[in-house]
């Protein structure tokens, strides 16, 4: 496959990050869009994380940005996060509310009820203000469904994680089910399953950078070129062409966070 000519719109990713302090203004300026990424839309996970997501969006053109409390950031919040957090939806470029969810392999972060919590609240606000949501699901499927079904949101299960039936559960609400560099891993049956059964036009990529490289990066730092390996394998399990299911998921990407 010829990256330069796929187009790649990376659904969610992390370039806020500390592992993106040494090359970022590089990376994100001159080397990923000479590789083909067409769009980015980075994740807030906590304060600073949404303020420096608000700064990239403005900064670079196609850079877009969600903003949020991730789970394992929600044990302890300023008493007006909230109303920051509906604040930074009010940037031209902030279109979502995430990463928000549940994580329930890293309970010593923030204990379950917590978590449930502040999930709820960040739906009501998304549903109330109108934007889509970017779900965080990690070992907490029923909970996740049972909220998602209470406020039923437009959005995405990000890196989802869960069987093929809890994702035709997910597309009958309604939302999108995100795939990554997991499908690519050798274990992956889950992953695979999905990618194999969600239809087409509910389909997004990412890469969840810098985590989750896919083979033959895996263990590396990922960023958005590599979403290309995602996309052909994708293709190769369901028997289409990478450019029909790059298409896919760059409309879908387009018609979820109402993007140009």
């Amino acid at each position: 496959m010829n990256n330069k000519t796929l187009p790649i719109f990376d659904s969610h990713a992390h370039y806020d990050s500390e592992q993106f302090d040494p090359d970022r203004e590089q990376l994100l300026g001159e080397v990923l869009p000479r590789k083909g990424v067409v769009g980015i839309l980075n994740m807030g996970s906590d304060m600073p994380g949404c303020e420096t997501t608000i700064a990239l969006a403005r900064q670079f053109p196609y850079v877009y940005g969600a903003v949020g409390v991730h789970p394992e950031c929600a044990r302890e919040l300023p008493g007006d996060w909230l109303e920051r957090v509906e604040t930074w939806l009010q940037e031209e470029k902030i279109v979502a509310v995430g990463e928000i969810g549940l994580d329930y392999h890293w309970l010593d972060a923030c204990p379950k009820e917590r978590q449930q919590e502040v999930f709820a609240a960040q739906l009501e606000l998304a549903a109330r203000l109108g934007y889509p949501a970017v779900i965080h699901d990690r070992e907490a499927h029923a909970d996740t469904l049972g909220l998602l079904r209470r406020y039923r949101p437009r959005g995405v299960v990000h890196c989802f994680s869960g069987s093929a039936e809890t994702a035709r559960e997910t597309v009958a609400l309604g939302l999108y089910i995100g795939l990554g560099g997991v499908v690519t891993f050798k274990n992956a049956r889950h992953a695979v399953d999905v990618a194999r059964t969600v239809p087409l036009e509910r389909l997004l990529v990412e890469t969840d950078a810098p985590y989750m490289a896919p083979v033959p990066f895996r263990g590396q730092r990922n960023d958005s070129s590599l979403i290309r390996y995602v996309i052909e394998k994708i293709a190769e399990i369901r028997c289409e062409d990478p450019q029909t299911v790059a298409n896919a998921a760059i409309e879908n990407t387009k018609t979820l966070f109402h993007l140009p």
